[in-house]
């Protein structure tokens, strides 16, 4: 319960801080709304289920990922404009980041629920993770589209494409890579992050 308190200071730290003079308010909203959205239902669903420490940290980092590109602009990130003149590149590549953590924190937690509620045949986790968290990448990109019709030049921040014509493919990609890197690399790590669970909820 006290690292969960911890978490709770550390995400609206984050928020609030991002909140101070940031590139925009109209896009810093649209960039943190995910993350405000997502710490609402953990909340209202704690009580019937408790996710992991491992998957709570994690979204965590996220969120605080949301925030620094609310704050600047996904396009404007000053670490990664360092990064893209100190390796030429032609853009600033946070968003990737972003989409990479958007494939790869979603995969943790649909994993979880996956195993901990017996959704389907354990040879098929690995396969339907990533499947659902593409599916949910590509929602995501739904929304950035009506928002940038709707919005017009407000919403060019948003979207953040920077001109690259392959910015929604490239994202879902990314965001792809993210969920399978998860079920790779993070898998035994959970699975015995979840076997902690199981022994506190039978103790």
């Amino acid at each position: 319960m006290k690292a969960n308190l911890a978490l709770i200071i550390l995400f609206f730290a984050g928020l609030i801080i991002s909140a101070i003079s940031p590139h925009d308010y109209f896009t810093w909203f649209l960039e943190v709304f995910p993350a405000i959205v997502g710490f609402i239902v953990l909340v209202i669903t704690y009580k019937r289920f408790q996710f992991s420490q491992l998957t709570y940290i994690m979204v965590l980092l996220h969120c605080y990922i949301l925030f620094i590109g609310g704050h600047y602009t996904y396009a404007q990130v000053p670490l990664f404009n360092w990064i893209k003149d100190a390796l030429h590149q032609s853009r600033n590549n946070y968003d990737k980041l972003g989409h990479f953590m958007q494939g790869f924190v979603p995969a943790i937690i649909v994993r979880e629920l996956f195993i901990r509620l017996a959704v389907v045949k354990r040879s098929w986790i690995s396969f339907l993770t990533v499947c659902v968290c593409l599916a949910i990448s590509a929602f995501y990109e739904f929304i950035e589209w009506f928002v940038s019709v709707t919005s017009g030049d407000s919403g060019d921040s948003f979207l953040g494409t920077q001109g690259y014509i392959w910015d929604t493919q490239s994202d879902m990609l990314f965001a792809m890579i993210g969920a399978i890197c998860m079920v790779i690399f993070l898998a035994k790590l959970q699975d015995r992050a979840l076997k902690n669970v199981a022994q506190i909820s039978t103790s």
